[in-house]
């Protein structure tokens, strides 16, 4: 699930839910549209995030490889980086259909073309043209995101307010995820990978019928000059931005050159690159390139602020990016000084822990473990959703009454024992099965129809998806509570796409562990890294009490 999307559901408090929602949307043109928004928006990341995995592990793809795959995630979490062409740039042609219509029609379009494309190509035999295929589809998926969120807030009014929007939003993801989760492992179950693919693209084609028809707002003249007015000299920010666009440029090309290396057919007597010295030896600088370098440039920016008119008229595209990468981080650098350091570290390795092994748990479950699709179609994609909901609401009831730093340092911990958990579970459950008997589920397992085999996998379940429920929770919190009034909605943007960032490159060492020493020791490694979030929470603990004592 989406971090801005976890934000949006807790905002407002009046809110109609359940079937009083549907009523809504199902008599309101804007409602309406965007219930099957929401569904557009959510079909797609289930599908190339998570299902795409199960195709790819029946299909015996090396794990490794399914790592580096599962890098197209990236495009959700760099999605922010063209955002400002998403919001000036009016395609030609099918832009003529609205502001805002035009791209999500356009990427809509593309979204059914590269899902047909998938099911009319083997990940066995042309893997490499199967992962560029994902790639266009993930960043058709991501703009599309992009153009939706700001859909919502353009046309929001009285009656259909943002509030409304965003919960219609959310019941459209949510049914997305089961649509493209369960019932998609199901169809699995009955037909071949490719038609369920082409089926999905189909639902896709039915929410661009609706799209024709939605209601757009007319496109303004784009002036950011008032918000231009305390940033640095024009020459300057120009400096900054090849600065940071450089360190950028860099990090993408790296990890696309990688993923071309290693999906290139195999070549006789050419090895595979590694993916864990790839990850070794490139992480650590793409992490400074892409969060330390633009930090750095945002705080040496700060000293040559100017306090001038910003001017009137269009502003150059180059100004929507200095808004959207530098003064986020300018603005934090220059509130908490030093202390952006640990904020920075926290975000960036609080959900390591669960982020990393995440694209393996359908081929764990499936191949691994050999269960059906049908059963872990139920167990993680129907229960495990019911699961992660009791989480959110926990985290929610620990934050009344124990506080935002205790309650995030929970948050932090659980997930690492979830690890532990399944490690247990990746070697025949022993420790499992000994508490089941202990606290008597096993019991309430076999009256309620569960065998021994099946309730281990329900309580592993059960205890990784409270545990990132709450973490989520307590994060989404953290992060809210931290942006700055004058850049809510870049700063936070912009801040939750860095916690993929570690998650996403540790997901192709990830695979490469499980290829070489198996899920057990993959899993407990996840752990120790958790650990680091752990301390980082520890840490900002520490220095935010100190801080608000000297303040």
């Amino acid at each position: 699930m989406h971090l801005v999307d976890m934000v949006e559901r807790g905002s407002g408090t009046d809110r109609p839910k359940g079937w009083r929602l549907l009523r809504m949307a199902l008599t309101s043109r804007k409602a309406g549209t965007m219930l099957a928004l929401g569904f557009s928006s959510g079909l797609p990341y289930a599908l190339l995030i998570g299902t795409l995995n199960a195709w790819l592990g029946e299909a015996h793809v090396a794990m490794a490889t399914i790592g580096v795959l599962a890098w197209i995630g990236l495009a959700y979490s760099f999605k922010f980086l063209w955002s400002p062409l998403v919001d000036r740039l009016a395609l030609p042609g099918i832009g003529r259909l609205g502001r805002r219509k035009g791209w999500i029609l356009a990427c809509q379009v593309t979204l059914v073309v590269a899902l047909l494309g998938l099911a009319l190509t083997s990940p066995v035999t042309m893997l490499g043209r199967f992962a560029l295929i994902a790639l266009i589809a993930a960043l058709a998926s991501a703009t599309q995101d992009v153009a939706i969120d700001a859909w919502r807030i353009d046309v929001a009014d009285e009656r259909t307010t943002v509030e409304l929007l965003s919960s219609l939003y959310q019941f459209g993801y949510r049914l997305a995820a089961l649509v493209g989760g369960a019932f998609a492992l199901v169809l699995a179950a009955r037909l071949p990978w490719p038609m369920v693919y082409a089926v999905m693209a189909g639902l896709i084609a039915v929410v661009a019928l609706v799209t024709l028809g939605a209601p757009d707002t007319p496109r303004p003249v784009i002036d950011t000059a008032d918000a231009m007015v305390d940033e640095p000299a024009p020459g300057l920010r120009a400096l900054a931005l090849v600065v940071v666009a450089l360190g950028w440029g860099w990090a993408i090309g790296s990890i696309g050159l990688f993923m071309i290396a290693m999906l290139h057919p195999d070549m006789p007597g050419v090895a595979k690159p590694s993916v864990a010295d790839f990850t070794r030896s490139h992480a650590p600088f793409i992490v400074l390139a892409t969060v330390g370098l633009p930090l750095l440039v945002a705080a040496l920016t700060n000293r040559a602020r100017r306090k001038s008119g910003g001017g009137a008229g269009r502003v150059a595209i180059a100004d929507h990016l200095w808004l959207a990468l530098v003064a986020p981080l300018a603005e934090l650098a220059g509130r908490l000084g030093w202390r952006v350091l640990v904020m920075i570290g926290m975000i960036l390795t609080y959900t390591l822990c669960y982020n990393v092994w995440g694209s393996f748990a359908l081929p764990f479950y499936l191949n691994f473990l050999h269960y059906s699709k049908d059963e872990v179609a139920f167990a993680s994609k129907i229960f495990g959703i019911f699961m992660t909901m009791a989480g959110i609401a926990l985290g929610g009831v620990l934050f009344v009454r124990l506080g935002r730093m205790p309650t995030i340092l929970i948050g932090a911990v659980l997930p690492v024992l979830g690890n532990f958990v399944y490690a247990d579970l990746a070697e025949g459950a022993v420790h499992i099965d000994a508490f089941a008997r202990a606290t008597g589920l096993a019991s309430l397992g076999a009256i309620l129809g569960a065998d021994a085999r099946m309730l281990r996998l329900l309580m592993a379940i059960s205890v990784e998806n409270i545990s990132t429920g709450i973490a989520g929770a307590a994060f989404v919190a953290y992060l809210s509570s931290q942006v700055s009034r004058s850049h809510t909605a870049v700063q936070y943007a912009l801040l939750s796409s860095m916690t993929f960032l570690i998650g996403s490159l540790g997901k192709g060492i990830a695979g490469d562990t499980i290829d070489r020493l198996g899920y057990p020791v993959m899993f407990r490694w996840t752990a120790a890294a958790g650990l680091v979030a752990v301390g980082f929470v520890v840490l900002e603990w520490v220095t935010g009490r100190r801080g608000a004592v000297q303040s």
